[in-house]
């Protein structure tokens, strides 16, 4: 099992509706790609301070690293980064094997 996570730092114009968007789109990758079984998201919530600006995380369980592998170039995630992307100030992605 493979966990891919990220945090964003949304462009400051980026409004809260357009933030939901690209939650839901991703979310909406789930049953789309095989081999991706779960998507949890949120916005930051501690008073710990250490996000360094990032206001939002994710993280996506797969089945396999190939299944991770297959789900970078899969066109259903490069129309997902085409909402995405444009949208962040920064991000940070970190995958692990559990």
């Amino acid at each position: 099992m493979v966990r891919h996570y990220g945090v964003f730092k949304f462009k400051p114009e980026t409004t809260e509706t357009q933030i939901d968007e690209c939650f839901n789109t991703m979310k909406s990758m789930v049953g789309k790609i095989s081999g991706l079984q779960d998507m949890e998201h949120g916005p930051y919530q501690s008073d710990e301070g250490l996000n360094e600006d990032f206001t939002h995380g994710f993280i996506m369980t797969f089945d396999s690293a190939e299944s991770r592998d297959a789900y970078l170039p899969h066109p259903v995630h490069e129309l997902v980064k085409d909402i995405v992307v444009p949208r962040l100030d920064k991000v940070i992605v970190f995958d692990f094997v559990v």
